[in-house]
């Protein structure tokens, strides 16, 4: 807080209060001072013009400062601590608090008030200061926020001279809330101002001669009439009728009404009284008795007719001005939309009708809509304001996982901590379900190479079998040969070469082939050869560096083996035979 040195009452003193958000301006502010509108706060902050102050209220203000510097020595010794008046600025903002006494290390303040009805009536028990009307916390709030205070004491006295007649008081700490919507109250203070555009003057609206002015009805009769002014009295009569104002737009028109309303009465009643008058002193005379009832009806007329019309505009302009504040907010909530980017604003609440019931004068229903709609428009303000910070922050958060958040239009209503929540935990789990897909995928990815490469191995292992295989046969081959030359004998007839009877080729079966021929050469206990198994008329299906067969090959290839080996058999004994 930065703390001016200023003496209240002085021009340097109303200068700064001219330039500054003052405490004591708080409550007409939010609109809840008894003693100033906001319609009155604003025009007289665009204007400067302040009311001039009576002899009477300038007393009152003498009396309450008086009141004030008997009762600090009071505050001091409650408080424990000296308090000096002072007033001060919070850093940085234009808002302003004159403090009745601070403590040196400004951490309590005081405030004092003259002791009324009110006051006694709130501060029975001199407890907490939230009993206290609302006017009083505002501008004591406002002090907290302004000199950073812990607490502030509220005193109420009434002195006769220097004589302490009685004395009240209570604590008062802050109050987050009530904070929180002065600061928006001034927000909204400051753009109603910048948009302030005072009324126009209101001007009187002719209504004719006033009805006071008509001629006093004079009627004497003796049998007859004798002397009357009737004739001149209806035409200046009717000629007042005629000029009466129906158009009613303002304060004064409906004032100037009701009078009239009234007046018409009061003619009635004149004119029975002189037709009564006349009756007192003759039984019949047609004529008087027809202008008297002429002018009584006209007047009768008139005053119905004017009544129904005061009830009738009274009641639109109380339309008018309840649509008024509907409008404007309507506006203001689509403006926070077009500022937000999209129409996420919801509907805020805000009774224009029940802030006009009870109030008799234009004036103060258009100051009460005011007050109420500055109210929807901080409430709306706060709305905007959160919504604004969650859409940020999914903005910078959530770019990439847009996808994720279809319900942003609900979700970007909630308190930012939960929405911040929200956001991180859809995220996190969304990331640990793609993990778990990719965990899967180079899963199925390691499978499919192990299974590759168990089939390149068994591949390999099976042609290591067939070569060794090959090899012993001819290590045997050899063998025998030298056996043979080790052993003269006539040399034995050439045996035929084997034939490969093959087998009757069969429609391929409509799966894929998966059994390979190291599969086929185990079961058989003994390695084949694509070739040899191709001699027996059966075919396989070459994948990469391998040869597939289908399952129902493995029998037609055991089949064919048999027979081949039969065969062998059969031509190797009649070798023998042959040799013998």
């Amino acid at each position: 807080m930065q703390t001016m040195h200023l003496v209240p009452g002085t021009p340097a003193w109303h200068a700064h209060r001219a330039q500054h958000r003052n405490a004591s301006d708080a409550p007409a502010m939010l609109g809840c001072s008894p003693y100033t509108t906001r319609a009155d706060l604003l025009r007289r902050v665009h204007t400067g013009i302040t009311a001039e102050v009576d002899a009477a209220t300038q007393r009152r203000f003498d009396a309450g400062h008086r009141y004030e510097a008997l009762a600090r020595p009071l505050a001091e010794k409650i408080i424990g601590d000296d308090l000096a008046p002072v007033v001060g600025v919070l850093e940085g903002t234009n808002l302003s608090a004159s403090f009745d006494g601070l403590t040196l290390m400004g951490d309590t303040a005081f405030e004092h008030k003259t002791l009324n009805a009110d006051l006694r009536a709130c501060m029975k028990d001199q407890g907490n200061g939230y009993g206290l009307p609302k006017h009083y916390q505002v501008q004591m709030e406002q002090q907290l926020l302004v000199s950073g205070a812990e607490r502030v004491l509220f005193m109420a006295s009434e002195w006769d001279g220097d004589t302490l007649i009685e004395e009240r008081h209570c604590w008062y700490a802050s109050d987050p809330v009530l904070r929180a919507e002065i600061v928006a109250g001034w927000k909204q203070f400051e753009a109603d101002l910048a948009a302030y555009v005072p009324p126009a003057a209101v001007e009187v609206a002719p209504t004719g001669r006033a009805p006071e002015t008509l001629p006093a009805l004079r009627i004497e009769v003796t049998g007859m009439v004798t002397a009357s002014n009737l004739d001149a009295f209806k035409a200046h009569a009717l000629a007042v009728f005629g000029d009466i104002n129906t158009n009613l737009r303002t304060d004064n028109d409906f004032a100037d009404a009701e009078k009239t309303v009234k007046w018409c009465g009061d003619v009635e009643d004149r004119l029975a009284a002189a037709k009564q008058h006349a009756l007192s002193q003759t039984e019949s005379i047609d004529a008087l008795f027809r202008a008297i009832d002429e002018i009584s009806a006209e007047a009768r007329r008139v005053r119905l007719d004017l009544d129904k019309k005061v009830k009738a505009k009274k009641e639109e302009r109380r339309g008018e001005i309840v649509a008024g504040g509907i409008t404007a907010l309507r506006e203001h909530i689509a403006a926070l939309n077009t500022r937000l980017g999209k129409p996420y604003m919801p509907q805020v609440p805000a009774d224009f009708a029940g802030a006009i019931k009870g109030k008799k004068s234009l004036a103060s229903m258009e100051d009460a809509v005011a007050t109420e709609l500055a109210r929807a428009k901080i409430a709306a303000n706060e709305i905007a304001d959160r919504l604004q910070i969650n859409l940020t922050y999914l903005r910078e958060h959530a770019g990439e996982h847009r996808a994720l958040f279809p319900d942003t239009t609900t979700i970007v209503h909630k308190a930012p901590d939960d929405l911040q929540a929200l956001v991180t935990a859809r995220i996190a789990e969304h990331k640990a379900a793609e993990e778990r897909r990719l965990e899967a995928e180079r899963e199925r990815i390691r499978a499919e190479e192990a299974a590759k490469l168990a089939r390149e191995q068994e591949a390999k292992a099976a042609e290591e079998r067939r070569q060794a295989a090959a090899a012993e046969a001819v290590q045997r081959q050899e063998q025998e040969a030298r056996q043979a030359a080790a052993t003269p004998a006539d040399p034995p007839a050439p045996a035929p070469a084997p034939t490969v009877i093959p087998m009757p080729r069969q429609a391929a079966p409509a799966s894929a082939p998966t059994l390979r021929l190291g599969q086929i050469g185990e079961r058989l206990g003994f390695a084949l050869t694509a070739e040899f198994v191709s001699r027996l008329g059966i075919e396989g299906t070459r994948e990469r560096n391998s040869v597939l067969y289908h399952e129902a090959d493995f029998q037609r290839i055991g089949t064919a083996l048999i027979a081949h080996v039969q065969g062998v058999l059969r031509r190797d004994a009649a070798s023998l035979k042959e040799r013998a």
